[in-house]
């Protein structure tokens, strides 16, 4: 993995993180475009600098952090089942993560599903965050796990499963928003931990792959910044059917590289 790799996959993290067409299936099909080996710390990567755009929440909405305990409270209820499923099924998902076709399917299904999602869920009534209820907020929560199949979009299951609850295009983004917070700076210090307790590296080997967290890191949070108010302001003039029809194609595209040979290879 080079700079030039870095550079690449911090980019892609930043744009797509919020968008409805999944960060991590971007950077699995990055990857293996660029030929880049899916070892260890590759798999850290792609989890740290998911944290370091998700940061990008709490400086858009910092006053929003810090207005009540009870928005905390539901974060907390909101996050509950990804942390269990993750922790009994992180063996099942990193062997996903190794796979540019289950990316491919999972952007078909959740493209169908975006064409129709603004049809499905057109009555909404609850258009402020702190008029969720906390099982509404678990409910959500429950969505959000969708996402551990690569290509899902954690953004998409957990916008989608908050519009399903009635709350609005704009509110159910927002709660998707905070939501990551929790849900990324867990997995980032699991993944973190179980790096450093798997891998034994000299101080040369910890210096380079610090280096490459941090530059990574950064570039997610600075894109990142942009593409949030971007996202929001297109949701609620567009809603999602443009993001259905991209992710249906990209889909079709990586299938077909896929079985037609070379261009695409499994890690």
């Amino acid at each position: 993995m080079s700079i030039i790799h870095v550079i690449i996959l911090a980019i892609i993290e930043g744009i797509t993180e919020f968008l409805p067409v999944s960060s991590t299936g971007h950077m699995v099909i990055a990857s293996s475009l660029m030929g880049i080996s899916k070892d260890e710390f590759v798999k850290l990567f792609e989890i740290v600098i998911q944290l370091g755009a998700i940061l990008a929440v709490v400086v858009l909405y910092f006053k929003r952090f810090f207005r009540s305990f009870d928005f905390y409270y539901k974060l907390i209820v909101g996050v509950i089942p990804a942390v269990i499923l993750g922790i009994l099924l992180k063996k099942h998902i990193d062997k996903l993560l190794e796979s540019p076709l289950v990316v491919a399917y999972a952007f078909v299904i959740g493209g169908v599903i975006l064409l129709f999602v603004d049809k499905w869920f057109n009555k909404p009534t609850v258009t402020k965050e702190k008029d969720i209820s906390y099982l509404t907020a678990f409910k959500i929560g429950c969505f959000q796990c969708l996402a551990m199949v690569p290509g899902v979009s954690r953004s998409a299951a957990s916008i989608v499963g908050g519009m399903s609850q009635k709350l609005n295009r704009t509110a159910a983004a927002e709660f998707s928003f905070f939501l990551a917070v929790p849900t990324m700076f867990g997995a980032t210090l699991k993944d973190l931990w179980d790096f450093h307790k798997d891998n034994h590296l000299d101080s040369g080997t910890l210096h380079h792959d610090i280096i490459y967290l941090l530059i990574g890191s950064a570039i997610a949070f600075v894109v990142a910044l942009l593409a949030i108010r971007t996202f929001i302001t297109f949701l609620e003039q567009k809603g999602f059917k443009l993001f259905g029809f991209y992710r249906i194609l990209a889909g079709l595209v990586i299938i077909i590289l896929y079985y037609t040979g070379n261009a695409l290879h499994t890690m």
